[in-house]
Formats: structure tokens, C-alpha cells, sequence
């Protein structure tokens, strides 16, 4: 992503990204590193050294860890909290670690932030709607989350709303929805997407829960990398949305992957999920009038780019 004069949106700057070499941050440090000085914090328990230019300053350690979080933000211009647990389900298991790794560590973060002055730009999920009363969901919408995962993206988005108001740090949260995009297969954003390319792509059975006629919001990395670096660059502050402001169901999206991959799978129908949200769909008119975002991938073409990816490591260009 370049401005209209050429240039990149952010440029010259020491920047840290927590959880840098999983699935979002490495393709966002990707952006970042031909034109800043860019620093990873990783446990590398989910992401991989090797998904980083090497450029990029590697620190591995826990964001929980008070000496690691001082080496990691000293010095520092901006800071992208991506590092979470992101697993619903062992949110559910963990919901005490859960909030230790997603509310107590992005505290002690933000006072990093606050001692050097940093602007703070932080992942946070559509989780925090729970089961929405309508769609499109806009940023104002009821908050009801339903697992620790989501609670606790809405307690830490809290926090970076409170340290913006209490303590004038330039901060964002982006509510991400159902992110994808290749090297997605490692990752829990889009679990449904990595499920189904895995089955069309062994000759298995595709397996919808329920009837299928459940709708998502699927966002590619790529758009949302793009709204990281829009609102790091920017004077803007506040919570977004994350998404394409477009939906398909489920059994629309299995169609979409067995076409992408070039196969006839059986579909077949599981039980639906208990507590599985019915309709998702990003309202995206915030983010593209402050932040001048706009997505840019559709679902066919970046599903196909997730299935070469799969089958030959090489991705295209998401286009």
C-alpha cells in the first residue's frame, strides 16, 4: 500500500509489532520493514522466524514478562499489539491465562507506550459483539460477548480507549472479523476457511455445521493489513471495523473452496455448533470515511490465492 504521492503511509520509524511472526503481524511486518526500523516480540509458540524478512530485529519472549516488554518498547515510535491468545475454544478451557495474556500483558504494554510516547494501534476482535441483533454491525452496536476470548478483547479494548481519554496516548483498536489469506492454515482467525481448503483439497467431504445459511464477514490480510498501516499513520484515534461489508454463508463459502480448488467434493451436513453466531456483516462506513480504508480482495479471487498457497507454499498476489 502506497499514498497517492508515492510514498509509503509510515516511513522512518522504530516500530514494534507483538506477535509479529504469526499469521497478521508477519504480513503486516512485511509492509513495514523496507521502510522502518521494525522490532518483533514473539513466544514463537504459534508463529515461525522464517515468516519474517530478515531485517526485522527478533526478540523472543512472552509479553508477560516485564524485562522483555522493556527491551522490546524502548525507544519506540508506534506500537501494533497484535501478540493474543486467539483459540476460542481454549479460551473457554483457559479463561484465567486467557485474561492474563489479553487484558493484564496489553496494560502493562500500554504503560510502555505511555512512558515513550508511542502510539498504540490494537487488534481486537469482532468477538466483542457476541450474537449481534442485526446486521450490518456498526462500532456503537450492542457488546455482549460470549467466551473469555471475546470478554477479554473487550476488556483490553477498554483499557486503550481509557489510556486515550485519561492519558492523551493516540491510540486505535481494530475490530477484526473473520480474517483469511495464505498462510492462514496455521492460524484460528478463520478456522472454517482452513478446515474447508484442507478437506477440498485431500478429496474429503466438506463439512458444513448446521444448514449452512450462517453468514461471515471474510476479510483478507491483505485489507487488513492495510487498515493497520491507515491507522498508524494517521491522526485518528477510535475504534474500527475490520471487515469487507459483505457476507456469504457458510455453504456458500464451502462452494467457493471446492471451485477454488478445482474439486467436487461431498458436502456434507454436522450438527450445528451450541452458541454459534447466526449473522456477521462488518459495517465498514467508519473506517473508510476516517481512515480513508477501502478493501480491496474479493473472496473468490483471495480463496484461490489460499489454495495455491496450500498446495504449492507460493502464493499470488491476492488480486
Amino acid at each position: 500500500m502506497r499514498r497517492q504521492d508515492g510514498q509509503p503511509p509510515i516511513a522512518d520509524e522504530r516500530i514494534l509489532v507483538t506477535g509479529g511472526a504469526g499469521f497478521i503481524g508477519s504480513n503486516l511486518v512485511a509492509a513495514l520493514a523496507p521502510h522502518n526500523d521494525v522490532r518483533v516480540l514473539d513466544d514463537l509458540s504459534s508463529g515461525s522466524r522464517s515468516n519474517l524478512p530478515p531485517e526485522v530485529t527478533v526478540l523472543e519472549g512472552d509479553i508477560r514478562d516485564d524485562e522483555a516488554l522493556d527491551r522490546a518498547t524502548e525507544d519506540v515510535d508506534l506500537i501494533y499489539h497484535q501478540a493474543a491468545l486467539v483459540s476460542v475454544t481454549e479460551s473457554v478451557d483457559r479463561p484465567e491465562a486467557t485474561h492474563e495474556i489479553n487484558v493484564a500483558a496489553t496494560v502493562k504494554l500500554l504503560e510502555r507506550a505511555r512512558a515513550e510516547d508511542a502510539r498504540f494501534v490494537f487488534a481486537s476482535s469482532a468477538a466483542v459483539y457476541g450474537q449481534p441483533d442485526g446486521v450490518p454491525v456498526a462500532e456503537d452496536a450492542s457488546a455482549d460477548p460470549a467466551s473469555p476470548y471475546g470478554l477479554s478483547k473487550l476488556a483490553a479494548e477498554r483499557y486503550v480507549r481509557l489510556y486515550d481519554d485519561l492519558y492523551d496516548l493516540p491510540t486505535v483498536a481494530l475490530r477484526y472479523f473473520n480474517v483469511y489469506g495464505p498462510g492462514q492454515l496455521d492460524s484460528d482467525y478463520s478456522a472454517v476457511i482452513r478446515v474447508f481448503v484442507e478437506q477440498a483439497t485431500s478429496g474429503e467431504p466438506i463439512t458444513v455445521e448446521g444448514d449452512g445459511t450462517q453468514t461471515r464477514d471474510f476479510v483478507h490480510v491483505e485489507d487488513v493489513v492495510q487498515a493497520n498501516l491507515l491507522a498508524g499513520a494517521g491522526d485518528a484515534t477510535g475504534v474500527f471495523n475490520v471487515g469487507t461489508g459483505e457476507s456469504v454463508t457458510i455453504l456458500e463459502l464451502a462452494e467457493l473452496v471446492a471451485d477454488a480448488a478445482d474439486s467436487s467434493p461431498e458436502i456434507v451436513h454436522v450438527p450445528a455448533r451450541q452458541g454459534d453466531i447466526d449473522r456477521s456483516r462488518a459495517d465498514v462506513s467508519k473506517i473508510e470515511a476516517t481512515l480513508g480504508y477501502e478493501p480491496t480482495v474479493r473472496l473468490a479471487d483471495g480463496l484461490e490465492d489460499v489454495v495455491r498457497t496450500a498446495a504449492t507454499g507460493q502464493p499470488g498476489d491476492g488480486s
